[in-house]
């Protein structure tokens, strides 16, 4: 691990001018981070701590829009009963991410900024696209947990499961930098097709302030699944969030967004379609989830993974439409 300059900025508009600086990256919980410097992924010659920054820790609930601060851990969006009340998805997604001893470091900030988890892509034993050269390993290698959606050119899977529960309640993004903007949160992930090497749409000098999540919909249903190979930490091998508007038994809208099997989060809108006006039951769930998995494009080794998607998808709308936790 190189050398490098360590600065603690107190006012967000330090921060930017701080990151503004050549190499320089910046550091929240640190979780991915340390990792990849351990990996030697990075060498920054400048680390920008966001720990002091103000206002950036807090949840706030109003008029049922809930506003999260980058800093907020992963343990605190599980836990936060003004948010369990309001978007009880988001904290159920947060509580089946990592551990309990990495939720309590991880921030929601860095969550969604961290990159892939792909074993080819952290070795550095493996020059891919993502990293500059000319072949994306996992194609003809150990695919088991990459991508079964969109594989072509990457097959590394995006590795937030927060995002998929975010995404379906049409959260924002806020980011500050040289000019302060706010995105959806669902077109701040780049794909592979547009710049295989970066996740995000951050440019130098920006960084992730805060989420805003929309007042919930009347009648709004929701459920999230993690399903992993063992019940013990693990990475997914898939993730669903579902968010229906219902009708007694009848789908008015559906948001359906399906984690750990693209290289970004996926909308499932082929599924959303088949529900959209549809009485919710098995008969119903089991269509849109075929639906979901047409256009699948599974690797040699990774087929399972759309078996999978496609009984936890039709077992989360149910669990929604019934108003169950996942």
């Amino acid at each position: 691990m190189k050398n490098f300059e360590w600065v603690q900025p107190e006012t967000v508009a330090d921060a930017v001018a701080a990151l503004g600086h050549p190499g320089a990256m910046a550091l929240a919980g640190g979780v991915d981070l340390l990792d990849r410097l351990k990996e030697r992924l990075d060498s920054p010659s400048r680390l920008v701590s966001l720990r002091k920054l103000p206002n950036l820790s807090e949840i706030k609930v109003a008029g049922g829009v809930a506003t999260i601060g980058a800093n907020v851990t992963l343990a605190r969006l599980a836990a936060d009963p003004a948010l369990q009340k309001s978007h009880r998805i988001i904290s159920d997604a947060a509580g089946h991410a990592a551990t309990p001893q990495l939720r309590a470091m991880a921030t929601i900030g860095g969550n969604l900024a961290q990159r892939p988890r792909c074993w080819y892509f952290r070795s550095e034993e493996f020059v891919c696209r993502k990293k500059g050269g000319a072949e994306c390993f996992a194609q003809e290698g150990d695919n088991s947990m990459h991508a079964v959606f969109d594989n072509k050119l990457c097959a590394a899977t995006h590795p937030s499961t927060v995002v998929t529960a975010l995404i379906a309640l049409g959260a924002r993004v806020t980011i500050a930098g040289a000019k302060a903007r706010e995105v959806e949160l669902a077109s701040f992930f780049v794909k592979p097709e547009t710049d295989v090497r970066r996740e995000v749409d951050l440019a130098s000098g920006e960084l992730i302030t805060g989420l805003s999540v929309p007042a919930s919909a009347a009648n709004l249903r929701t459920a999230y699944t993690k399903q992993v190979a063992k019940q013990s930490f693990d990475w997914p091998l898939v993730d669903v969030a579902v968010a229906l508007v219902m009708d007694g038994q009848t789908c008015r809208q559906a948001t359906i967004v399906l984690g750990a099997v693209a290289p970004t989060p996926r909308r499932a809108v082929e599924a959303e379609r088949v529900l959209a006006g549809a009485t919710v039951d098995v008969l119903a769930a089991g269509r849109a989830a075929r639906a979901a998995i047409a256009s699948a494009s599974p690797l040699a080794h990774n087929d399972h993974k759309v078996q999978i998607l496609e009984t936890v998808l039709a077992r989360t709308i149910m669990n929604a439409a019934a108003g169950r936790a996942s």
